[in-house]
C-alpha cells in the first residue's frame, strides 16, 4: 500500500514539475493583423503564404482584410487598426513627407513591377500606344502607383496625359471597373482578375501591360510603423521568413499548382482564369522572389513619382527602407 502511494506521489511530483518546462517550450502565438489594398491575383504569394502554413510555421496568427484604396490602408495603419499595410511603397514618402513622428517603414517586397494592364472598349488588331491620343482614357486614383505608372508609361510613348487625351482620375478605386463596364471611357487601367474577366465577357480587351512597360518597381510591399517594428522585431522577422517562404514556392511551382491554392480568395472567378491570371505575372516578373527593395528599385519609384509631380520630397533608401529583415531570412 505505501508503495503504490509513493509511486503515485512521485508521478504526480513529476506531472507538477513537468508543467512549467511544457509552458516554457510551447512557443506563444502572435496574432498579426495585416491590411492588402485590394483583393488581387497580383497578390499570390500573400495567400499562398497563409494557405501553406507558412505563417503559422512561424508561430503567427495572421489576420487578413481588404483596406480598398491606398488612403485607406494607410490610415487603417497609422491609427492601429492594422498591424502591416499590403501597398504602395509610396504611402510611405508621403507620409514621411508630412513629417510623422512615427514613419512608415518599407521592410518586405511582394511585387516588383506594375500590376494593371490597358484594356480598350474595342477589339484592336494592331495596337500602338498613338491610338490613345484624343481618346477618353479612365486611369486610376491621383497620387496612387497605378495612375503615376500610368502616366509614366503614357509620357514614355510621346503622350502627354494631361493634353493629348480626356483623363478621368476622380473615381473610387472600387468603382472604377464598374464605370468602365456602364460606358464610361474608350481605355481603362484594370488590374486582374478584372481585366481578364472584361475580356472574356466582351466588355473589354487586353492590348498592353503596364507592368512589362514600366520596368521594375517596388509596386507593393509590407510595410509597418517604426514604433510597431521596434516593439515587434521577431515578429515582423517571422513574418518576412513566411512570406520569402511563400515567394520561394511560387517561383518553383507551376501556374496550375498556385491558382489551386489561392482559388479560396477568389471564389467566384474558375481556376482557369485564376492559373492564366498568375501564368500573365509571372511571365512579366511581377512577384518578388525575395523580400529585398533595392536602392534601384527604389530610386526608380521615385522618378516615377517624380515624373508624375506627385513626389513631396527625395527621400534616402536607407530612412524608409529596412534591408536587415531581409538580408537576414535570406541567409
Amino acid at each position: 500500500m505505501k508503495k503504490s502511494f509513493k509511486f503515485i506521489f512521485s508521478m504526480l511530483l513529476i506531472a507538477i514539475l513537468m508543467i512549467p518546462i511544457v509552458a516554457c517550450s510551447k512557443e506563444e502565438v502572435q496574432k498579426v493583423r495585416i491590411g492588402e489594398v485590394t483583393r488581387s491575383i497580383f497578390y499570390a504569394p500573400e495567400y499562398v503564404a497563409i494557405e501553406k502554413g507558412f505563417f503559422e510555421e512561424e508561430g503567427l496568427d495572421v489576420e487578413l482584410t481588404t483596406t480598398w484604396g491606398g488612403d485607406k490602408t494607410m490610415t487603417a495603419l497609422l491609427s492601429n487598426s492594422i498591424d502591416v499595410a499590403l501597398v504602395g511603397s509610396e504611402t510611405s514618402i508621403y507620409v514621411y513627407a508630412q513629417e510623422a513622428n512615427d514613419p512608415v517603414i518599407n521592410f518586405a517586397q511582394l511585387t516588383q513591377t506594375d500590376g494593371t494592364f490597358l484594356v480598350s472598349r474595342e477589339k484592336i488588331e494592331n495596337f500602338s500606344w498613338d491610338q490613345l491620343k484624343g481618346s477618353t482614357f479612365l486611369g486610376q486614383r491621383k497620387g496612387g502607383m497605378p495612375q503615376m505608372v500610368g502616366e509614366y508609361v503614357l509620357k514614355q510613348h510621346g503622350i502627354d496625359p494631361q493634353n493629348d487625351l480626356n483623363l478621368i482620375q476622380n473615381i473610387d478605386f472600387a468603382n472604377i471597373a464598374s464605370a468602365f463596364a456602364s460606358g464610361t471611357g474608350d481605355f481603362v487601367q484594370l488590374f486582374e482578375p478584372t481585366a481578364s474577366v472584361f475580356e472574356l465577357e466582351g466588355k473589354g480587351h487586353i492590348v498592353a501591360s503596364f507592368g512589362t512597360e514600366s520596368g521594375m518597381v517596388p509596386y507593393t510591399t509590407f510595410m509597418s510603423k517604426d514604433s510597431y517594428m521596434t516593439e515587434n522585431q521577431d515578429a515582423i522577422e517571422k513574418f518576412t521568413r513566411a512570406i520569402y517562404k511563400a515567394q520561394q514556392w511560387v517561383e518553383e511551382h507551376s501556374s496550375k499548382e498556385i491558382a489551386e491554392v489561392i482559388l479560396p480568395y477568389f471564389e467566384d472567378t474558375d481556376v482557369s482564369l485564376v492559373e492564366t491570371v498568375v501564368e500573365r505575372y509571372k511571365s512579366q516578373g511581377s512577384f518578388a522572389k525575395n523580400p529585398l527593395l533595392d536602392q534601384e528599385e527604389w530610386e526608380n519609384l521615385q522618378n516615377i513619382m517624380d515624373e508624375a509631380g506627385e513626389l513631396p520630397e527625395r527621400v534616402e533608401h536607407s530612412v524608409l527602407v529596412n534591408t536587415n529583415i531581409a538580408e537576414k531570412v535570406m541567409k
